[in-house]
């Protein structure tokens, strides 16, 4: 294993911070890195408030997105490497995010009302 394969396995995040159109990993050695949100479609799809909802995988040697399904290790970005999810995947996803939407604003959603005319004691 070469020197720099071992820095970039070795490399661990601490602060994440997404912004409209970057991402960007504070690591713990110091370095701070950027790269496109575009990289990163469920990221760009995702609300402002999903987006800043992360999760630091194991040591830090990624991050995880609860609310997007979005797993991005550190050494992917080191290495330059953006989401390798098919169009396909990323289709289903965004329907499924439609239905759920949907879903949720579903008057059919509600629990059912309770009867206000108060009946009779037995």
């Amino acid at each position: 294993m070469s020197i720099l394969e071992n820095e970039v396995r070795q490399a661990r995040a601490e602060r994440v911070v997404v912004t409209g159109d970057t991402l960007t990993v504070d690591l713990t050695d110091g370095r701070t890195v950027s790269v496109p949100l575009a990289w990163y479609p469920r990221l760009v799809y995702g609300t402002a408030a999903e987006r800043n909802h992360w999760e630091l995988l194991g040591d830090g040697e990624g991050i995880h997105w609860p609310n997007l399904d979005e797993d991005i290790s550190i050494a992917g970005i080191l290495l330059g490497r953006p989401s390798a999810e098919s169009q396909r995947s990323l289709q289903r996803w965004l329907e499924k995010r439609k239905v759920s939407a949907r879903q949720a604003q579903s008057p059919t959603n509600l629990p059912p009302q309770q009867d206000l005319v108060p009946q009779p004691a037995s």
